[in-house]
């Protein structure tokens, strides 16, 4: 399949180290341009936990190519490749997925190289900390990757998304070959079947997430409801993000800083959801208009009392109100959780609820590994039929151009004196049966030699059933 991947991420490289290999900004663009001189096609995903290079080595090597794109350091291994190269280059006739193994490897070596030279960095440094996939690993790799299976967090969605850009990256450089694109269209097609067809995503595994996910098992028509965000600290920005996107009407800030509550309601505003800032003095007259509510703080006194939610309860003529406590110490009176058609959860509870859902995923990832690995055997399989179709074009055209030469040599033969067209034409049909037989003879006779029996019966097999067709 010729490709490969060199990179490392959160399990093999510490964040001081994977900080100074990251790739972004205009050091990607730069780094693909760089990185075509000798591939042939690359991706680069560089992420807070991964900076990974996949990239299709080349079928061969040319200098032209390469010489005054790359430093002196990083071409010193051109010539191991173009030397693991040549052997593959000198037929005739060479299948387009024959492409040695030391080719490869040094590939990969150069590409260390580069990365190394880029960032400048020792490579002797690096090298512990990367790994390598090539072939059908690397396949693999990257359908993990993409299905959330070698995330920090067990099938996080986000990573798909990083991966999706940075392929938008490398096509507006220009450097994805025809033949890398449809590998990636492989890949993002089965990492969906992976998120689909498993539970390795379903269940939430973040707090904000987590909060976001009772807001839809409690409430419906969420265009109809009201969110108030009790403070706007990260933390409460998240929540706020999450549960606004999943479509919420109207949203409420109530925050000590009036500064920062204007800065998250700018970020929360949309065409079809109004977003008020609020003083935290309001609280008790806004909590009455509030369907959910979250809170966090890092106040040291409780913001939300019972007395404060019966008298709210009241004034909503007790439709249901879900409460989200995420500060410690608590900023809702715990004993909030007695009172009919409340619905409080502290950070502990989520963080429960989160516990068990890791576990679910952990046990969903095995079917969704099963369902990679099966994945990956159908995609080489599918390109092993797109990549032959290519040699037998090359071996078709290899053929006529024999057949050609003896063709054209026959009716010179037959422009002179004195000669028999019957023993042209006899000599010219024994000569194009030899170059038409010579191949799977060549291969029936090496079968034989080295004992291989499988392969024997499937060319002679394959012979005779060709002929039978005729």
């Amino acid at each position: 399949m010729r490709l490969v991947v060199i990179g490392v991420n959160h399990k093999t490289a510490p964040v001081a180290l994977r900080e100074r290999l990251a790739l972004v900004g205009d050091d990607v663009n730069v780094a693909l341009k760089q990185i075509e001189a000798f591939t042939d096609g690359s991706v680069i995903v560089s992420t807070c936990n991964r900076t990974e290079i996949y990239a299709l080595v080349p079928q061969t090597s040319t200098s032209q190519h390469v010489n005054g794109q790359l430093s002196d350091s990083q071409l010193s291994n051109v010539q191991d490749v173009k030397a693991a190269d040549q052997s593959s280059s000198n037929n005739t006739f060479s299948s387009s997925m024959n492409i040695s193994s030391a080719a490869i490897s040094a590939h990969i070596t150069k590409i260390k190289t580069w990365l190394a030279d880029f960032k400048q960095l020792p490579l002797i440094d690096i090298d512990p900390y990367l790994y390598v996939h090539r072939d059908t690993h690397a396949l693999t790799h990257w359908l993990r990757v993409a299905a959330g299976l070698d995330s920090m967090i067990l099938g996080e969605p986000q990573i798909l998304g990083q991966i999706k850009n940075s392929v938008h990256l490398a096509q507006d450089q220009k450097v994805l070959s025809n033949q890398l694109g449809w590998i990636i269209d492989q890949v993002f097609a089965a990492a969906k079947r992976v998120r689909n067809e498993t539970q390795v995503g379903a269940q939430a595994v973040s707090l904000s997430f987590a909060a976001a996910k009772l807001v839809t098992q409690i409430f419906d028509d969420l265009p109809s409801r009201t969110l108030l965000v009790v403070a706007a600290g990260e933390m409460n920005r998240l929540v706020a993000t999450h549960i606004a996107g999943l479509g919420v009407g109207r949203v409420i800030i109530c925050n000590r800083n009036p500064e920062r509550a204007e800065a998250l309601a700018a970020e929360l505003r949309g065409p079809n959801r109004r977003v008020d800032v609020r003083p935290l003095q309001e609280l008790p007259q806004v909590l009455a208009e509030a369907d959910i509510v979250s809170s966090c703080s890092g106040s040291m006194d409780l913001l939300i009392d019972k007395t404060m939610t019966i008298q709210a309860l009241k004034r909503r003529r007790y439709q249901p109100m879900l409460m989200i406590d995420l500060a410690v110490p608590r900023d809702i009176d715990s004993t909030i959780s007695r009172i009919d058609d409340v619905y409080l959860y502290s950070v502990d509870d989520l963080q429960h609820v989160i516990a068990g859902n890791i576990e679910q995923r952990r046990q969903a990832a095995v079917d969704a590994e099963l369902l990679v690995s099966q994945l990956v055997v159908e995609i080489d399989r599918r390109f092993q039929v797109r990549q032959v179709g290519k040699d037998i074009q090359q071996y078709r055209a290899c053929t006529q151009g024999q057949v050609d030469k003896l063709l054209h040599e026959s009716i010179a033969k037959l422009q002179q004196d004195d000669v028999s067209p019957e023993d042209i034409i006899t000599e010219l049909s024994r000569r194009l049966t030899q170059t038409l037989t010579h191949a799977p003879s060549k291969l029936m006779r090496k079968a034989a030699r080295e004992g291989d029996s499988d392969l024997l019966d499937f060319v002679v097999s394959g012979l005779q059933d060709a002929h039978r067709g005729h």
